[in-house]
């Protein structure tokens, strides 16, 4: 997610590629070999793509590994902000400001400050900025450091319909939500509106009499659309004009996602007054007094779901994460 309204002007909307698309592999390849400690990965709890990468770190266990960062929901034109630490300032990179990082590494960089980062913390320089390919490195490339039990969120003989899916999803739900947002005239906003609808539908009824997207277990795939079905009531309905039906009247799409919500490594990860606190005060275009809407009621999110008589294993052959460490629980405002 893009600093502030940076990505966000007069023209239809289009999301900025990764600028900084290094991987960090173990084969050490682009000159950033995976190691325990070395880096730090830096998430808005508000942003479904960071989210991506905070689920997959914890449901892989790589918490001891990989480090994390936790910005301010509320950036201001110098980037995202590190003011929920002490002197506002991350404990770790010493830095105030997610630019920083950027600057260190490109000085003068023209493009938006983005959300999930991984800074490499000896120079305190940015290692990547690309969101779609931090959650599958971390699946594949830092294995040395996975948790006992993790899963296999990405295997290898499910990937190419794992993509095809996810391709789907990005164009007409992930990143279509912010089409319809951020049109700037009606025919981009209907198009994009009904594109939305037409995946949900298509993912209502490929969910009907299967618990998972791809195969009987969590993927990747899981991952990618839970982080926008989770924000659809939130924000998505009302704030980014996507209102033809909530989640919650979606019986199966509603089901699905509080099957996710309630296992161990999704659900726990949520903020939903970071999410509700970003969308409605950063996007003063779209929402120009300000409000945060107090709704909608987040009691059903532990409601049960019924989806385990449609089988499937969510870790596979592994077993669920341990206890949120108790410096990366979310805060009571932000849970139901």
């Amino acid at each position: 997610m893009v600093v502030g309204n940076r990505a966000y002007g007069t023209k239809a909307f289009k999301r900025s590629r990764s600028h900084f698309a290094d991987r960090i592999t173990a084969d050490g390849r682009d000159g950033w070999p995976v190691a325990a400690g070395r880096y730090r990965l830096v998430i808005s709890r508000a942003c479904p793509w960071a989210s991506r990468a905070v689920i997959s770190r914890r449901l892989l266990g790589l918490e001891g590994a990989l480090s994390l960062a936790i910005a301010d929901p509320i950036q201001d034109d110098r980037s995202w902000r590190f003011t929920l630490d002490p002197g506002g300032r991350d404990p770790v990179l010493g830095i105030r400001f997610l630019g920083e990082a950027y600057d260190a590494r490109e000085s003068g960089y023209p493009g938006g400050v983005s959300v999930p980062a991984i800074v490499d913390v000896p120079s305190k320089r940015l290692v990547t900025n690309d969101f779609q390919q931090i959650t599958l490195d971390l699946a594949t490339e830092w294995t040395r450091f996975h948790r006992d039990g993790a899963p296999d969120l990405y295997p290898e003989a499910l990937r190419d319909e794992i993509d095809d899916v996810m391709r789907g999803v990005y164009e007409d739900l992930n990143n279509g939500v912010y089409r319809a947002g951020f049109a700037t005239n009606q025919k981009e906003y209907e198009e994009a509106y009904t594109a939305v609808f037409a995946r949900l539908e298509w993912l209502s009824e490929r969910l009907a009499d299967r618990r998972y997207l791809v195969g009987d277990t969590i993927t990747e795939a899981d991952i990618r659309l839970f982080t926008t079905l989770v924000r659809f009531d939130a924000v998505y309905h009302g704030h980014f004009k996507c209102n033809r039906r909530k989640l919650t009247e979606d019986p199966v799409l509603w089901a699905y996602t509080r099957d996710l919500y309630q296992t161990p490594g999704f659900g726990d990860t949520v903020d939903f007054d970071h999410i509700k606190r970003h969308y409605y005060l950063v996007h003063s275009g779209i929402n120009p007094t300000g409000i945060v809407p107090l709704g909608p009621d987040l009691a059903g999110w532990l409601a049960p779901h019924g989806r385990k008589q449609l089988g499937g294993r969510p870790f596979g052959d592994g077993t669920p994460p341990g206890p949120v460490r108790a410096d990366e629980e979310v805060p009571l405002a932000g849970r139901p």
